[in-house]
């Protein structure tokens, strides 16, 4: 399915191709912007992040006639490097690989145990960031279009019946039948060639990893994308200019992926009502008497110091920045007293969608090819286990030569939550996790690879993950939770206590959902916006 490109979605990506070049923070069809927004000190509504979530709320809200406000902490990617490319590739990481850091921090430690993976880079406003906390690293996205700037593009729909478990008060009727469909739509998702796949070079590392789940009975089964398949064969046959066919993924893809900055950003830029502040990271929120809400950002630059701190009010706000950004802004705000009649549940309910990964060792006469697509199209399906449910990305390794290893990322059915919490000594915001709350994942992933393995005759590779591993279990590509729907909010993301108020991405799943997630968040975000665009704004009405 390839998204409609409308006037307003050409007239966004002409905003977004001039604020690049002209090298402004603030992108916009200027003509369309009311006074407030040009003085970025008051809109009707602002959005914290440009995620998935936060994305539908900005289009949503502007076609809705609401002049909206969008603060982003990183920076638009769209002005490309001495190389002539926006981003940099997963084998050749330079600055605008990572968040300020001083060497890349990949999930893969080491190969055949030799510190060969990460490289020493410049820091720098990079597009992936890595989120330390003592037992669990979270992987971001930092940038104009958020996590999809750095994600493997999987567009996932979660098993009917694990999403009523999970969200039990959403109508799954409408969820499948109207929103999923609206999400796949506005992102582009689309499916490969099945007879492309089965010939291509680029997926002979996906079709050993079908053969050896099906030697142990185990189900594989294609999984939608937002990246252009379409686009992905004209690479493959030298009509288009390669990246997922050049090693290009977790630190953004020059060509062929359907970012938000070119779906719902994009749309939401052409209706004139939007404007990005790139560069501003929201660090505090409070209510004022009459109602409306004031959000203090710090405004910095590529060194990352501080140049200008400013305050930003609105009638309604709407959280999008993520499962610990958004948790961060109301733990802090309920702790330091700003919004202190948040509830008890703003912090619980997080997860890290039972993410574990792990590698085997094929045997040479089983290659997995030197050329491999870096976007995931297979996945096995084992979620039906009543015992260890798993769904199993076949993910790429994209080393430019045969190296026998078939990689994962697996998707773990663990009960376990952490809980974040105010540290008023260092004004921050910690994630209570423990190590051993990872077992489940470990366990249920051991199982299904261990039935691989047996079936194959092959063994796990302890090179990769440091400390001779077979599974990574102390990071997580899928944060969800914090601010649950129905326990922090109501059921349609409006924070308890707080009207005008709401949240709009990952922290309202409560920590698992089964699948990679943001197709759930967009689908979720669509239901909710429509009810609060239908209850709360119309006719104008205030928060009250």
């Amino acid at each position: 399915m390839n998204p409609k490109l409308t006037r307003r979605h050409l007239i966004g990506l002409a905003a977004l191709q001039t604020a690049a070049s002209l090298g402004l923070t603030r992108i916009g069809p200027a003509s369309r912007r009311t006074a407030a927004q040009r003085s970025a000190d008051y809109a009707p509504a602002v959005v914290i992040g440009s995620g998935y979530g936060a994305s539908v709320a900005a289009l949503r809200l502007a076609e809705a006639g609401v002049d909206t406000l969008v603060l982003e902490m990183g920076r638009l990617w769209n002005t490309p490097g001495p190389d002539g490319k926006v981003f940099c590739s997963t084998g050749a990481p330079d600055h605008r690989s990572m968040w300020f850091r001083g060497r890349t921090e990949a999930p893969l430690a080491t190969f055949l145990w030799l510190d060969v993976v990460n490289k020493d880079i410049t820091p720098y406003p990079g597009v992936l960031d890595r989120v330390a906390h003592p037992d669990m690293a979270v992987y971001v996205g930092r940038g104009v279009g958020g996590g999809s700037l750095v994600n493997g593009g999987m567009a996932v729909t979660p098993p009917r019946s694990y999403l009523t478990e999970v969200l039990p008060q959403i109508d799954a009727a409408r969820m499948y039948d109207t929103y999923f469909p609206r999400a796949r739509a506005a992102l582009g998702v689309n499916t490969v060639d099945p007879a492309w796949f089965e010939s291509t070079k680029w997926y002979r590392f996906s079709r050993i990893s079908r053969r050896h789940a099906r030697h142990a009975g185990l189900r594989t089964v294609f999984v939608p994308s937002v990246y252009d398949f379409a686009h992905m064969e004209r690479e493959a046959s030298g009509q288009a200019p390669k990246s997922a066919l050049a090693g290009e993924v977790i630190y953004g893809n020059n060509h062929g992926k359907r970012s938000l900055d070119k779906t719902y950003l994009a749309a939401a830029l052409g209706t004139g009502r939007v404007v990005i502040a790139t560069g501003c990271r929201a660090r505090s929120i409070r209510r004022e008497p009459d109602g409306s809400y004031v959000v203090t950002a710090d405004r910095t630059d590529d060194s990352g110091r501080t140049v200008e701190t400013r305050e930003v009010g609105c009638a309604r706000l709407f959280l999008g920045a993520g499962s610990l950004g958004t948790a961060e802004l109301l733990v802090r705000a309920r702790e330091t007293g700003t919004l202190p009649g948040l509830d008890d549940e703003v912090g619980r309910g997080w997860g890290h969608n039972g993410n574990v990964m792990t590698a085997r060792a094929n045997h040479l006469w089983d290659t997995v090819g030197a050329c491999q697509a870096t976007m995931p199209a297979l996945g096995i399906d084992d979620w039906a286990n009543p015992a260890c449910p798993v769904f199993a990305e076949v993910a790429p390794l994209p080393m430019g030569f045969e190296h026998w290893i078939s990689l994962y990322l697996a998707i773990t059915r663990n009960p376990e939550r952490g809980v974040l919490r105010y540290d008023a000594a260092a004004d921050a915001v910690r994630l209570d996790w423990r190590r051993e709350q990872n077992q489940p994942s470990v366990s249920a992933a051991k199982s299904l690879f261990d039935r691989i393995n047996r079936a194959n005759v092959t063994i796990y590779r302890y090179d990769l993950f440091g400390g001779n591993r077979a599974f990574a279990d102390d990071f997580t590509y899928h944060p969800l939770g914090g601010c649950v729907l129905g326990r922090a909010t109501d059921d349609f993301g409006r924070v308890k206590g707080y009207p005008g108020l709401y949240v709009t991405d990952g922290s309202l799943i409560p920590g698992s959902i089964g699948v990679n997630p943001f197709l759930t968040i967009t689908a979720l975000a669509e239901r909710n916006m429509e009810r609060i665009l239908a209850v709360d704004l119309a006719g104008g009405a205030s928060p009250g």
